[in-house]
């Protein structure tokens, strides 16, 4: 009976150890993977703007003959944008991502495919962890109307602001990104913006959402916005 007994106890504080590592691994590893593949992503978008800016330019852009030539799709699984939400903090900057698999959301934010292009016509919807993976969305329940969402391609920026939310939800409701988005309160199609990411904080079987029109666009040789400079 002896032996029993410390078999069964040595088997729990075995269990009990690998469990704590595992929640040590959730919360502290898997912040610090992430928070440098993101600063990876955005050093890349800069090097890649960078060297654009670099190319030396014609005295004149082309004539557009017909209709418009399309711009370039997103690569699936590569960032092109940044987001920058003063709401959370003056140092609180993502990478956005194209697509919203698993393999994307450890690197960063995660555009949804299909929906509008950044400052484009449409919805312009982006997910992201509330939790694990560097926490990007950790304070979203801070976010409020008025709220300024500024993003940059590295040719212009686009100031977003919040007209509702947070809105709770869940994951089937898939109308919160349309293109005029379900609950939203838009009568009419526009340039919006949706983020999304997961409710409760440690788990998912709900989701927040904010959404936001387009505000104002500026070109990056203009500066800064000045909801960055606030």
């Amino acid at each position: 009976m002896r032996v029993i007994v410390r078999t069964v106890s040595e088997l729990c504080i075995t269990v009990g150890t690998l469990i704590v590592l595992f929640v040590g691994y959730v919360l502290f590893w898997t912040g610090v993977r992430a928070d440098s593949a993101m600063s990876d992503q955005i050093d890349r978008l800069h090097a890649e703007w960078a060297r654009a800016g670099d190319r030396p330019r014609t005295a004149a852009p082309p004539r557009a003959t017909g209709a418009a030539k399309a711009s370039k799709p997103y690569t699936p699984g590569e960032p092109f944008a940044v987001m920058y939400v003063p709401r959370l903090g003056s140092t609180w900057r993502k990478p956005v991502l194209e697509g919203t698999g698993t393999g994307t959301l450890k690197k960063g934010l995660g555009h949804y495919a299909g929906t509008a292009r950044l400052g484009g016509q449409g919805n312009f919807a982006v997910a992201g962890h509330r939790r694990t993976y560097g926490d990007p969305f950790e304070d979203f329940p801070r976010l409020r109307p008025g709220d300024a969402v500024v993003l940059t391609d590295g040719t212009a920026w686009f100031t977003y602001r919040i007209d509702k939310g947070p809105y709770k939800t869940v994951p089937t409701d898939v109308g919160v990104i349309d293109a005029v988005p379900r609950k939203s309160g838009y009568p009419r199609p526009g340039r919006y913006l949706t983020l999304t990411t997961c409710d409760p904080e440690w788990g998912h079987s709900h989701r927040l959402i904010v959404w936001a029109h387009l505000d104002a666009t500026q070109p990056v040789e203009a500066g800064e916005p000045g909801a960055l400079r606030r």
